[in-house]
């Protein structure tokens, strides 16, 4: 498998906190890779690097060969990253087809002058997108609300949205940030539906997520944080038979 992702020694300080220390993490082309920790162990400042949020202090962010430190996140996103965050950020007065639209935009190949004329060109790119787009919909279940808007929809279909609004960019590499957060167990295993199908689609995935049956059930490999530093890595039967992460982590859980 092709080596998609790859950060080394990286390094995030927030004045006298270190909050990521020389984290090295590899991710294949279409793994399914969680990482795991307690709160505060550093796990959303590291997407906040990989993403542009935050530059690295030190250390190095490779995807596909292309050092990311430095771009900003529209720039990221254009290089085929997508992410979806702790807490729901979507559009809420847009409808839900206009939240993907949105999203979509980093990919339109239009020039301002054929917008502005509305060339057949602009017009076929449209209609391409909309059907693209409402593929995407159907595929979360999503499209009997294409019209609303998104902040009519239940949680656990804007936490849906939010993922496809993320896919709607065309990413390679997808990272959720807790995607299962505050769902009951139903709506969380259609998210393992989802996330496995999406793997089959040719889409790395990477996942912050607190809920150890999702992460147990979907993950290849574990990297787990702990004040920052990485310390330990497996599969998930290494990772629940570590001491150290079971004294940091996961303690007597049973899964």
């Amino acid at each position: 498998m092709v080596l998609f992702l790859e950060i080394k020694k990286l390094t995030k300080r927030f004045g006298g906190l270190v909050a990521v220390a020389d984290v090295d993490i590899e991710i294949r082309e279409r793994e399914i890779i969680s990482v795991i920790g307690p709160n505060g162990a550093g796990k959303t400042t590291v997407f906040n690097m990989i993403t542009g949020f935050y530059r690295p202090d030190s250390g190095s962010i490779r995807f596909n060969g292309q050092e990311l430190s430095g771009l900003r996140p529209h720039g990221i996103t254009r290089t085929g990253i997508a992410r979806t965050f702790q807490n729901i950020r979507l559009f809420p007065d847009m409808t839900v087809m206009e939240n993907l639209i949105v999203a979509h935009q980093c990919r339109a190949k239009a020039t301002l002058f054929g917008a502005t004329l509305r060339t057949s060109f602009v017009k076929q790119e449209e209609l391409t997108e909309k059907e693209r787009l409402l593929e995407l919909l159907t595929f979360f279940n999503l499209q009997g609300s294409r019209n609303l808007k998104a902040s009519a929809l239940s949680y656990g279909e804007q936490r849906r949205l939010e993922i496809a609004r993320a896919l709607a960019t065309d990413p390679k590499l997808l990272l959720l940030d807790e995607p299962t957060a505050g769902m009951n167990p139903r709506e969380s295993e259609r998210i393992i539906e989802l996330i496995s199908q999406l793997r089959a689609r040719a889409i790395t995935i990477l996942l912050i997520e607190h809920n150890m049956n999702v992460v147990m059930e979907i993950s290849e490999r574990i990297a787990v944080l702990d004040h920052g530093v990485k310390i330990a890595e497996g599969t998930p039967k290494e990772i629940q038979t570590n001491e150290a992460v079971i004294k940091a982590y996961l303690g007597d859980a049973v899964f």
